[in-house]
């Protein structure tokens, strides 16, 4: 099951709770205001560390480079539009809202 997260972190608990509640194991893809959860030196830079250690976190390439993200928690995998499609050819898809 891959879990999608499109809403900031800073404004919802969404990537919080969805972190907790997605099997180990299950990739999250951050996309829209989500990649906001994947910037370095923010608050939720200990909690990705760690979840990337039981699971692959990825980031929208283009959603980042929207919002002038350019330096990723360690861990985080980017990818682009392609690699959402083929991340969507691959898992059955929970989006967290």
């Amino acid at each position: 099951m891959l879990f999608t997260v499109n809403k900031s972190p800073f404004t919802t608990e969404n990537l919080k709770s969805c972190l907790r509640f997605a099997g180990k194991d299950a990739p999250v893809l951050l996309y829209e205001d989500g990649v906001y959860g994947a910037q370095a030196g923010t608050t939720l830079e200990k909690l990705i560390t760690d979840a990337v250690k039981a699971r692959a976190i990825y980031a929208l390439k283009e959603d980042l480079a929207a919002r002038g993200i350019d330096k990723l928690i360690g861990g985080v995998q980017v990818v682009d539009y392609g690699g959402f499609v083929d991340l969507v050819a691959e898992h059955n898809v929970c989006p967290w809202i």
